[in-house]
């Protein structure tokens, strides 16, 4: 694990944040749907829009800002709603419209979210 400060705007302090490889991945999959919703809804042929970076840096705050960090789950089936709701909305529809593309866009990213996901759902029904 890569340990770092940070700063923490909603506590006024800089706290140690560990980056760890799943989290890495976590972000690299947001940034791979963003990309691919923001090349076919808003017709950017480079990175992305402003509004699709804005979303962008916001979910990797969110995700460093995670208290579950390895237990983690998926965001469908996430207990705490980190996100506000006007970036959770928007969220949903790139997940939407890119969740099903990543399969062949970027087949890596996509079996490992899922398999995140069955992880996930094999923990809930032991407890």
């Amino acid at each position: 694990m890569i340990g770092w400060m940070q700063y923490a705007p909603d506590r006024g302090r800089l706290r140690l944040v560990e980056s760890s490889r799943r989290m890495r991945r976590e972000k690299k999959t947001v940034e791979a749907m963003l990309i691919t919703y923001c090349r076919r809804n808003h017709t950017s042929k480079n990175g992305l829009c402003d509004e699709c970076l804005e979303l962008l840096t916001y979910s990797h705050k969110r995700l460093d800002a995670c208290p579950l960090i390895e237990d983690k789950p998926t965001c469908a089936k996430c207990p705490i709603h980190c996100y506000e709701k006007g970036h959770r909305d928007r969220m949903k529809a790139v997940m939407r419209y890119s969740g099903p593309r990543m399969i062949i866009r970027h087949p890596a990213l996509a079996l490992l979210h899922m398999v995140d996901g069955l992880k996930n759902r094999e923990g809930d029904s032991e407890v």
